[in-house]
């Protein structure tokens, strides 16, 4: 199968190069490669390559920096989503869309279905809704993904930040009010590649199994780590950031269990994974 892979240089797409690239015929373009704003550019690189999936990973993923920066955000999760979307349609390549749960306000008491109505509250949230109709505008042949909480081995993320920081100090304060499911780029990538090999088009949300805090996962961090940096739980009232955030962000797998996937692991199984390899990655 021929593959085509946007933001192939980002946390995620680096992910699926590397895992799909073991099976199949994998073309990943960052963004010196594909300027996705560029409409007769991404006609060109995908009718040179003429895959028959395209998964989009490229995104504005700045949350904070959008509700300063609209123009930009929507310009990359709106404009270059409708791009890649059209340049797909007209050859006939599936198109795979990769979303956020910043797609709805927080404000749920139980996990969000995929065909819930969104309710994104951020700039960024709202510019990767519009990705998400556009693309069920323009493809016949879609898939939408929805994540959170992403982390993998390549890229900076909220693991990655904890254990640089327990490098200097003794104690971290960490958000313990919302709620969402950390999800491991790897379990992610191969999900995709299962996902895209069929014709089961629709939305999906696909995250480790299971949920918990920032503060939970940053103490399952140090104590899958070994390590003694001393963690005590904070508001999101008292950690302000410029874009809000969803309160509570965990995803229902509905549509894994209807089209026969497999659900993906515990969130915290992946995390034990995750730093073995990433041990193994340093030492190399």
């Amino acid at each position: 199968m021929k593959i085509l892979v946007t933001g192939a240089q980002g946390q995620l797409g680096r992910d699926v190069v590397r895992v799909l690239g073991k099976n199949h015929n994998v073309l990943g373009l960052g963004r010196l490669e594909l300027d996705i704003t560029d409409l007769e550019q991404c006609q060109y690189r995908i009718e040179e390559f003429r895959p028959d999936a395209v998964i989009h990973c490229a995104a504005y993923t700045a949350v904070d920096k959008a509700e300063t920066d609209e123009d930009q955000a929507y310009l990359i999760n709106a404009n270059g989503t409708r791009n890649i979307a059209v340049a797909s349609e007209r050859i006939g390549s599936k198109f795979c869309y990769i979303s956020t749960d910043y797609v709805f306000d927080g404000n749920a008491a139980s996990p969000y279905r995929e065909y819930d109505n969104t309710n994104p509250m951020s700039i960024y949230g709202k510019s990767k809704r519009a990705g998400e109709i556009l693309t069920q505008s323009l493809s016949s042949k879609y898939y939408i993904v929805r994540t959170s909480w992403v982390y993998g081995l390549y890229g900076n993320n909220f693991v990655k930040t904890m254990l640089e920081l327990s490098k200097t100090r003794d104690q971290l304060h960490v958000v313990n009010d919302q709620v969402g499911s950390p999800t491991f780029t790897q379990d992610l990538a191969i999900f995709l590649g299962e996902l895209v090999a069929t014709d089961k088009y629709g939305i999906y949300h696909a995250t480790n199994s299971g949920n918990c805090s920032w503060y939970d996962f940053a103490k399952a961090i140090f104590e899958e780590h070994g390590l003694t940096t001393v963690i005590s739980p904070c508001t999101t009232e008292e950690f302000r950031r410029p874009a809000p955030r969803p309160q509570y962000s965990v995803l229902e797998q509905m549509s894994l269990r209807t089209n026969g996937f497999n659900e993906l692991r515990h969130w915290r199984e992946a995390l034990i994974d995750f730093l073995q390899q990433q041990e193994c990655l340093y030492e190399a």
